[in-house]
């Protein structure tokens, strides 16, 4: 017996649709989920009535929200002029924060210190020592890689105390940023390191992309070269993430000695 030949792609459609329309599958087009298996009463049963719409309520005044984050730059004569006076203020002052479950955090490193890291905030078990768990870990074998020795870097953080959930807006309006400014003239550094994104933009820095060297930070007539990564959480998470990090890190360094 000779084989037909194939049907034509426009009759296989054809039939796969009669196919359907015989199966009693040919008025269903919604994409909402149908209950195929349903019983034939579930299937029948009446629509539940409609509630009766009630006049909207007026709409009431909120009582005005607390502030999370105090302005720290309301008297800005307040703030200390050295160093050493700085971290003792850092861990005491009522003005730069509201308190917490976290202990405060003091900075650590020398004055005039080749490198100022500076984090979001301290790890969440950190205590006496900033940086003291997984984070300070990756950033000690940065800092060994670079050929920087503990005694030649400051670390900082932006927040005095660990934060589970910061409110960025906040902290930009509270002055955080001017206070850092302020902190980084007390160091004096070399070079800076935000290892944050949301570190520059309080500097008046829009870090949209990767790792990237910010313009020079200014204060009080002097000029101090910044980069800006990502957070070192970020970057013990991706391989990638280092790579990039190290990669900017040798072209803002190179021909450093």
């Amino acid at each position: 017996m000779a084989e037909r030949p194939p049907l034509p792609l426009s009759g296989q459609f054809a039939a796969a649709i009669d196919w359907w329309r015989d199966a009693g599958v040919d008025c269903d087009f919604a994409d909402d989920a149908t209950a195929w298996l349903a019983s034939p009463e579930e299937a029948e049963a009446p629509a539940v009535p409609a509630v009766e719409s009630r006049p909207a309520e007026p709409v009431r005044e909120r009582a005005p929200a607390v502030e999370a984050t105090p302005r720290v730059d309301v008297d800005k004569s307040s703030w200390p002029g050295d160093l050493a006076a700085f971290r003792e203020w850092w861990l005491t002052a009522d003005v730069l924060d509201t308190g917490g479950s976290f202990p405060r955090v003091p900075p650590a490193g020398p004055a005039q210190a080749r490198l100022m890291v500076v984090v979001n905030q301290p790890e969440e078990g950190d205590r006496e020592r900033l940086l003291s768990g997984p984070d300070g870990a990756l950033l000690q074998g940065f800092l060994r890689a670079a050929g920087l020795t503990p005694e030649t870097v400051y670390t900082a953080s932006l927040l005095p105390r660990h934060d589970v959930a910061p409110d960025w807006d906040a902290i930009r309006a509270a002055g955080l940023g001017e206070l850092l400014i302020h902190h980084v003239g007390l160091v004096k550094p070399g070079r800076i390191l935000f290892l944050g994104r949301n570190i520059p933009p309080l500097l008046g820095h829009d870090m949209t992309q990767g790792p990237a060297i910010l313009r020079n930070i200014n204060h009080e007539g002097t000029s101090i070269p910044a980069m800006g990564a990502g957070g070192l959480a970020d970057m013990r998470r991706s391989a990638r993430r280092r790579e990039r990090f190290w990669r900017c890190w040798l072209d803002w360094t190179y021909g450093e000695t």
